[in-house]
């Protein structure tokens, strides 16, 4: 028997949604009850830069709001990304001071993971330097007993078998991957990016980039990802992402208003909760195993 998999909504997805006042979802404090009721989702992804200018008034708040609807955050994902082997200059410490702060945001909400991309390039000495700096940012978090997870990012951390090692040089129990159906589409090596990265990770982004009017997603089949993951044993989380159709990096520009969003990431969550239902035994099925 395969392990559950727990379906979430990453928030960003709604940008859109909460840009255009949308009365189901006015404003940020209401993103929980609306992946609860509208979606059926159980739990957030939420991109750090949706919390600005929040103060921890604001985030209590909004931990609140989610503790009521039953869809808590899990994760908080950092867009911008941090350079792990400038230790020691001004930057490297304005880049601890931020995942201090991310950390303590992480805490106030009852979150267990942060997210967050390297940057770097794919050299070995970089990769040596990456691996130390991001053992220090895990001392620096330590006391509030979160998880980091590396988000693949272009450089250092692209190819998934970089990823992984550098993951295993790093070392520890609160490492780990955050992969994506569009990163790995995009390494063109979709099923062997996933089986790779799934093991590491406590969470994968459901990529979603839209279907056609019968159904089938844009770009690479959802089956295949559900399939890659699912045979490595994964029983985590998917948090449904909508990216849109073409380069996930200009996702913003693909969101438009005659695209509706929240129809599609319910096409998505029905097609994946499908794929990793686990089968209903019949009375003939037991029956048959007892021959």
């Amino acid at each position: 028997m395969q392990p559950d998999i727990l379906l979430t909504l990453s928030a960003g997805s709604l940008r859109p949604v909460l840009a255009a006042k949308d009365p189901r979802c006015a404003n940020i404090y209401e993103v929980p009850q609306f992946a609860a009721t509208h979606l059926e989702l159980r739990g957030l992804n939420l991109p750090t830069d949706m919390l600005k200018g929040f103060g921890l008034h604001e985030i209590e708040r909004f931990r609140d709001e989610a503790d009521r609807a039953h869809c808590p955050v899990l994760m908080l994902s950092e867009e911008t990304p941090i350079n792990f082997a400038l230790r020691g200059t001004p930057e490297w410490l304005g880049s601890l001071d931020r995942l201090r702060r991310l950390a303590t945001a992480a805490n106030r909400l009852g979150c267990p993971s942060i997210a967050v991309r390297a940057q770097s390039p794919d050299t070995d000495e970089a990769f040596e330097a990456t691996s130390i700096g991001v053992k220090v940012a895990l001392r620096e978090i330590d006391k509030f007993e979160l998880n980091l997870l590396l988000t693949p990012h272009e450089g250092l951390t692209f190819d998934a078998g970089r990823l992984t090692d550098l993951i295993k040089k790093i070392g520890g129990f609160r490492i780990g991957s955050y992969p994506s159906f569009a990163h790995a589409h995009a390494t063109g090596e979709l099923e062997k990016t996933l089986r790779k990265l799934a093991p590491y990770a406590p969470a994968i982004s459901a990529s979603v980039r839209g279907f056609d009017k019968d159904g089938v997603h844009d770009g690479y089949r959802l089956e295949a990802c559900i399939e890659s993951i699912r045979s490595v044993g994964y029983g985590n989380t998917l948090a449904l992402d909508f990216v849109g159709k073409g380069d996930p990096e200009k996702k913003a520009s693909k969101k438009g208003s005659s695209i509706d969003i929240v129809a599609e990431l319910d096409t998505a969550r029905k097609q994946i909760s499908a794929l990793t239902a686990e089968p209903e035994f019949s009375d003939a099925m037991l029956d048959e195993d007892e021959e």
